[in-house]
């Protein structure tokens, strides 16, 4: 399982009560706490204020995963915005916490791939593309967790029923 939370920004309607400030990235909004498998397969959503620790997201997204998928997981991958916290309740359920650390050589490189971690920002950017999902509109965090599901299947299904593109036919033109 791969854990990332990005912060969104929330609409002028959304109220203030549920959402708050990312002092790191200057958002105002929420942060969407994604779980995801190594397919990029969403198997947990939580949506925390903004101005809520990654470790909120971190500590509650093994334990829905687990409980949704009906099995025991084994290793989860967290960038290092999260923290001991996440560690600990890992130990605690015997989940294997490995923190995916940058390589100091790719400082001015601007954005670059870490392995496996690629897969949980994979997702989100897909995410984006839905409209509903570009930005926080929707006044309750629930409902806006429902809308991550949502667009999860319509991508699962675009996948699924659209023909595979002509560079991967291995006949060739017909004759």
């Amino acid at each position: 399982m791969i854990l990332d939370t990005p912060s969104v920004r929330a609409a002028a309607g959304v109220p203030r009560t549920t959402t708050g400030l990312d002092a790191n990235k200057k958002v105002s909004g929420r942060k969407r706490g994604l779980a995801v498998d190594v397919l990029g397969l969403i198997i947990g959503v939580v949506v925390p204020a903004a101005s809520a620790h990654d470790d909120a997201a971190g500590t509650a997204l093994p334990d829905q995963a687990a409980e949704r998928c009906g099995m025991r997981l084994e290793k989860a991958l967290v960038d290092q915005g999260f923290k001991d916290e996440v560690l600990i309740h890992g130990a605690l359920s015997d989940i294997d916490v490995a923190v995916v650390r940058r390589n100091p050589a790719d400082r001015g490189e601007g954005f670059v791939l870490q392995p496996k971690r690629w897969i949980v920002e994979q997702v989100n950017g897909t995410l984006t593309l839905h409209r509903r999902l570009a930005r926080e509109y929707d006044h309750r965090s629930d409902t806006s967790a429902s809308r991550v599901h949502w667009a999860s299947i319509a991508n699962m299904t675009r996948r699924l029923t659209t023909p595979s593109p002509a560079w991967r036919d291995t006949l060739g033109p017909a004759a």
